[in-house]
């Protein structure tokens, strides 16, 4: 089964601390994906900050918990049922949702801290997604929109004419730390004559080795054809490394006569090639910065 949204770990996890023992953060997640059957491939899905997804689900489950008074997580990482939370569990709840938790005090007191600090009127609060944490819609969010800027780049680079796609590989070989400066990669934009290379750029500012690059803006998929052309104009060249960028994609025989060869081949498809654009800041702007701050448990343990 996938794993269950985040509101779906509240009644678990209390069921799990109603034996009043405390338990680390870590041992509750790994027990609740024992609850809910997770596979391997579950258990190790990770949000974009590599945080795992089932401890950061069973943390803020935790987190409304003890807003409500029903959990205390006073000790780091350590939860422990309350008083108030074993008195909920012997009524055996089905759910703890955002309604059902806003009927204790503590938890409506919270909520409306919050709405305060955020100048938003409670019932904008209570009636949130509670599918995801807020973390993990942030995560999502990012996610779509870098999924859609990468789907517009590509429309942008096939309709430039074929000169400005060489002007784009080299822009990111630079901005990736190949090249040295554009003077020294300029070859790349340079036919050397041989049909399977468009140019040689220095992996280093040394120029210690080179590697061959072959860039393709088409609109299918790249079969065996140029890749064995592109493998043997290496050969001829007495190159051992090679980059083939393409705004396509390459076909599955394609990719397993790469894997075949002794040459060490770089492949390059459209979404990789706007990902990488993306990452290293080719053709793209910021346009806003966000950064998620938590409190600092080592600073209050101090005090």
């Amino acid at each position: 089964m996938p794993i269950p949204p985040v509101t779906h770990f509240r009644v678990p996890l209390l069921q799990l601390l109603g034996d009043g023992q405390e338990r680390p953060l870590a041992e509750a997640a790994n027990a609740l994906a024992d609850v809910f059957k997770l596979t391997d491939e579950e258990r190790s899905a990770v949000l974009p900050s590599g945080y795992p997804v089932v401890r950061h689900r069973t943390g803020w489950s935790g987190f409304h918990l003890r807003k409500a008074g029903l959990v205390d997580d006073s000790k780091r990482g350590i939860l422990r049922i309350t008083d108030e939370g074993q008195k909920l569990l012997a009524a055996k709840p089905t759910s703890l949702s955002e309604s059902v938790l806003m009927q204790f005090p503590k938890y409506q007191a919270w909520r409306k801290a919050v709405s305060n600090a955020a100048q938003l009127p409670i019932p904008a609060v209570v009636e949130a997604d509670e599918e995801t944490s807020p973390e993990e819609a942030i995560a999502n969010g990012y996610a779509t929109l870098r999924a859609n800027l990468a789907a517009e780049l590509l429309e942008r680079i096939m309709a430039k004419p074929s000169g400005f796609f060489e002007k784009l590989v080299v822009d990111l070989l630079l901005a990736m730390g190949y090249g040295g400066s554009r003077a020294e990669a300029g070859t790349v934009t340079k036919a050397s004559g041989d049909g399977g290379i468009d140019g040689v750029i220095n992996e280093d500012r040394l120029g210690l080795d080179a590697v061959y690059v072959q860039a393709k803006r088409w609109e299918g998929n790249v079969g065996v054809g140029p890749l064995r052309e592109f493998v043997g104009s290496l050969s001829a060249h007495k190159a051992q490394k090679g980059v083939f960028i393409t705004t396509s994609d390459f076909a599955a025989g394609a990719r397993h006569y790469v894997s075949q060869v002794s040459h060490k081949i770089v492949l390059i498809n459209g979404q990789r090639l706007a990902e990488l654009m993306i990452d290293y800041g080719v053709g793209v702007s910021t346009r806003e910065t966000y950064v998620l701050k938590r409190a600092d448990e080592d600073y209050f343990a101090e005090a």
